[in-house]
């Protein structure tokens, strides 16, 4: 395995660890080093083609997952911030008829 495909590798499984921990700022920081791995990656992608494709191709499943992911902690902070609203709104009401 070439070291651009390690270190490929390396980021992916580091990814999966900090959005398995729902750790945000260390996915950030990886989603840039991802990101410059990718630079690399497309660079030896005339020598290893088949094992670039790969390699990649399991970076973007780790792609989905933290979308989908990231999509789902975000409705339930919509739906947490809706039922403080409705709770406010509730203790307005109250207020005036007492």
């Amino acid at each position: 395995m070439s070291e651009v495909i390690e270190r490929i590798e390396q980021t992916r499984e580091a990814l999966l660890s900090a959005l398995a921990s729902r750790d945000w700022d260390a996915v950030g920081e990886l989603d840039l080093e991802c990101r410059l791995c990718v630079d690399d990656v497309l660079a030896e992608a005339l020598t290893n083609e088949d094992e670039v494709r790969a390699s990649l191709e399991e970076l973007l499943g780790v792609y989905r997952q933290l979308i989908e992911i990231a999509s789902g902690e975000r409705q339930s902070i919509v739906d947490e911030m809706t039922q403080i609203r409705q709770a406010e709104n509730a203790a307005k009401v109250y207020h005036l008829f007492s």
